[in-house]
């Protein structure tokens, strides 16, 4: 067995000694702060007030250091920034510099460290390589790098490892989707098989298999490069719960366990969404002119924000009214600097503003210090609860909330939407939770709002020289394994696959991109089931600088393996009234049994509904979906909760129109198809989808047979309509 150390080996070694070197002069100026704490407690013995300042002071602030250096001693050294210029940079807890003043490691919060967190191979920040060092204590025991610019690199330079592995996840249960490893076709197999990197865009009409060939997909990339994507972590977003709990089960039937499996309405961590806007207001939301609307938003003085500071300094009252306070606020935000991140910046034009006033005084106070005047201001208890106050941190779900109010949605918002689009944007947001079309909105609020703040127990900031703060803490940065691993909001998946794809909103795709940065891509849609009611260009635009600058590939499917050519060329004659160009599949296997509509009295249709349920309950033995619009899915579920007691009943499944995408059942019942037609600007390509839901069999019941016109080509002789 060889004795020669292995790359890993050096590259432990290198970052031990500096580590080591990193806690070796943390205990020298651990020392130096308690002898200050010491020479300060001696001051007392001046016998004077002056002594008495001088010892509250040092001791003060040399208690609150070594305090400081006690707590952030395990993993001080977590990072290292190796740049263009040769140059190394050690990021950490905590700021620390050598006998000689050079940083040894860098605050994680100083603006030179900004790069450890915000490069990319795209805008990489002048890195070369980005290492994470872990440690357990002071010992160094493990790195992992991100060679962000190969081409750069120096001969001599180790890359190490290839990222953690992603945990197993639970097998799931209950019925699914089915795999279709034994039959797919060669027009699938090339789409399953195409390279991995890049975007592989599948385009394909109902039935041709494209989420089966997405899901298969998935299971490939693993099989042959399972510690890049299993590592790195693969992403499949569907349009509903329904759709994901439906496909749950094919990647554990291909071995594969290691997905995330979300809704767009669970993609932003600690948000479930189930609410569906109505589809006017979902354009409204979806378009990227509320963005601006949110960057308003954000922008704006919170609710109950104090309108003037009042501050009592020697004697004298310094006070700074609304119009003073507002101007402030402007000059901060117009920094560009996310508001959970800018507290110190708006603190800091306050004590400015509040000097600039006495400054202008015509007769100001002879003999203040403005440094300080400063600290003293920055130490007031009632200064610091108005800047709490006056700039609070700020969550998406709060400034989300803000928008309940319609003044200030109209304030906001009054040159971007109509009068009209405001008022409906203020009484969607008036509801209680969140609607899938808020998801986005949240994610994006989420950037602009910043970080939270950690807590830092009235400390002033600690002076900043050269980009490097000295000897700040980062109390709460523990990371654990597990956190390490897929921290919230994680954004370097190795591959993301959407399905359903030609439904998402301009912002929608705006939250992919965030998680996709540096993930392949498998997006699967049809231009024709498109439920999008926006600018059509305006989501490809976006999709578009989602998924990168990567090579594209492009399948299309074209052969229908799910409806009988009876009901598929019914949907398709009403789809080519709505999209005459709309590329539409072949349905290669027939049954003989056409659609049936039914046309009843209003207050028949429940009974009706009822009806044509237990009887396809009889006649086919798979699932039956009973499909209506969005907002009168409830009503349908609770008609059928009358047939609980019916064998078979619990085959049966009530969805919304746009729940039903990417399904499947053996038998559908479609509700008022008129309803879904004039559901929104797109609802004939809504209706499509929900037609072509069925395997088998196809009833329509509906009080009202004029929809029938709008399906091109469709018998007039009665032949099928009852």
């Amino acid at each position: 067995m060889s004795d020669t150390p292995s790359d890993l080996d050096l590259e432990l070694a290198a970052e031990q000694a500096h580590v080591d070197r990193v806690y070796a002069r943390l205990e020298a100026v651990k020392a130096d702060a308690a002898a200050v704490r010491a020479d300060g407690h001696s001051r007392a013995q001046l016998g004077n007030s002056g002594g008495l300042y001088e010892r509250d002071v040092l001791v003060h602030q040399a208690t609150r250091r070594l305090q400081a250096l006690d707590s952030e001693y395990d993993g001080l050294v977590f990072g290292r920034l190796d740049l263009d210029s040769r140059a190394v940079r050690y990021v950490g807890r905590l700021g620390l510099r050598d006998e000689r003043f050079e940083p040894l490691v860098m605050d994680w919060r100083a603006p030179a460290s900004a790069p450890f967190y915000q490069a990319t191979p795209e805008a990489r920040m002048d890195v070369v390589r980005r290492r994470v060092i872990r440690s357990l204590g002071a010992r160094v025991v493990g790195v992992e790098d991100d060679l962000l610019a190969p081409a750069a690199a120096p001969e001599d330079m180790r890359v190490i490892g290839d990222g953690a592995l992603l945990a197993t996840l639970a097998r799931g249960t209950g019925t699914a989707m089915r795999d279709i490893v034994a039959t797919i076709q060669h027009e699938q197999d090339r789409a399953v098989r195409a390279p991995a990197s890049g975007a592989t865009l599948v385009n394909g009409g109902p039935g041709t298999g494209k989420t089966a060939v997405a899901l298969h997909r998935v299971a490939y990339l693993l099989y042959n490069d399972r510690r890049r994507f299993e590592g790195g972590g693969v992403l499949l977003v569907g349009p509903s719960p329904v759709f994901v709990r439906y496909i749950g089960q094919v990647l554990p039937s291909l071995g594969e366990e290691s997905v995330n499996l979300r809704s767009l309405g669970e993609l932003l961590d600690g948000v479930t969404a189930l609410r569906r806007d109505e589809p006017e207001v979902a354009v409204l939301k979806g378009s990227l002119r509320i963005r601006d609307l949110l960057v308003h938003a954000v922008r704006e003085a919170p609710p109950g924000a104090p309108e003037t500071l009042r501050i009592v300094y020697a004697g004298e009252v310094i006070v700074l009214e609304a119009a003073e306070l507002a101007a402030i606020r402007r000059r901060v935000h117009a920094r560009r600097t996310p508001p959970n991140a800018s507290r110190t910046q708006a603190v800091e034009e306050l004590i400015a503003a509040l000097w600039n006033k006495v400054q202008g005084w015509a007769e100001p106070p002879q003999g203040w210090d403005r440094d300080l005047f400063k600290a003293e201001i920055w130490d007031r208890r009632e200064f610091v609860n108005f800047a709490y106050d006056w700039w609070p941190t700020l969550t998406p779900a709060s400034v989300l909330g803000w928008l309940r109010d319609r003044r200030r949605v109209e304030r906001v918002g009054r040159r971007l939407f109509t009068a009209a689009q405001l008022a409906a944007l203020a009484e969607s947001w008036s509801h209680d939770g969140f609607s899938v079309s808020d998801v986005p909105l949240l994610d994006e609020l989420r950037v602009l709002v910043g970080e939270a703040p950690r807590k830092v127990r009235g400390r002033r900031p600690p002076r900043e020289e050269g980009g490097y703060r000295e000897l700040s803490t980062v109390t709460d940065r523990r990371l654990t394994r597990e956190q390490w691993d897929r921290p919230p909001h994680y954004d370097e998946y190795a591959h993301i696959v959407v399905d359903e794809a030609q439904d998402l909103s301009p912002m929608q795709w705006r939250m992919l991109g965030r998680r996709g940065r540096y993930a392949s891509w498998t997006v699967v849609g049809d231009a024709a089931q498109s439920s999008w009611g926006g600018d059509p260009r305006e989501a490809e635009r976006e999709r578009d600088r989602a998924l990168g600058r990567g090579p594209r590939r492009a399948f299309t499917l074209s052969t229908n393996y799910r409806n009988p050519a009876e009901i598929f060329d019914f949907a398709a004659g009403l789809v080519r009234s709505a999209v005459p160009d709309a590329d539409l599949p072949a349905a290669v296997r027939s049954t003989g049994r056409h659609p049936e509509h039914r046309t009843i009295s209003a207050d028949g249709l429940a009974d009706a509904v009822r009806a044509e349920v237990a009887e396809l309950v009889d006649q086919v033995e798979g699932t039956i979906g009973v499909i209506s619009t969005v907002a009168r899915r409830d009503e349908v579920a609770g008609w059928l909760d009358q047939l609980a007691g019916l064998p078979g009943a619990g085959r049966v499944q009530a969805v919304g129109s746009l729940d039903a995408k990417g399904m499947e059942y053996d038998g559908v019942v479609a509700v008022e198809p008129g309803e879904i037609l004039a559901e929104s600007a797109v609802g004939a390509r809504t209706l499509y989808v929900v037609l072509t839901r069925a395997t088998q069999r196809l009833v329509t019941v509906a009080t009202d047979a004029a929809w029938l016109a709008t399906v091109d080509g469709i018998a007039t002789n009665g032949e099928g309509v009852a």
